[in-house]
């Protein structure tokens, strides 16, 4: 499990970024990257984290699931997942 601390900054950057999406919008459509810069950092949509919804994790993440690689796996096995099962041959 990530650090709850890493979870929550991840939060509160996604809320930055809806925040200011509007206004990052227009300064973009107007061409004003002076005013752009002085945005904070993260209200930037790169800044934001793809990040596991149960355990956190921001690695192996499968982004069709919205899960990292280990609680996929554990849930298809689990046959938790519909339509996935595993492969044999």
């Amino acid at each position: 499990m990530a650090k709850k601390s890493q979870i929550a900054r991840n939060e509160k950057r996604k809320r930055m970024v809806e925040k200011y999406a509007a206004k990052r919008a227009a300064l973009k459509e107007s061409g004003d990257y002076a005013a752009l810069a002085r945005l904070p950092k993260n209200a930037s949509p790169v800044r934001v984290v793809n990040r596991c919804s149960e355990t956190g994790r921001s690695h192996g993440f499968m982004r069709d699931f919205d899960l990292s690689r280990i609680e996929f796996r554990e849930r298809a096995h689990e046959g938790l997942i519909p339509g996935i099962k595993k492969s044999s041959w």
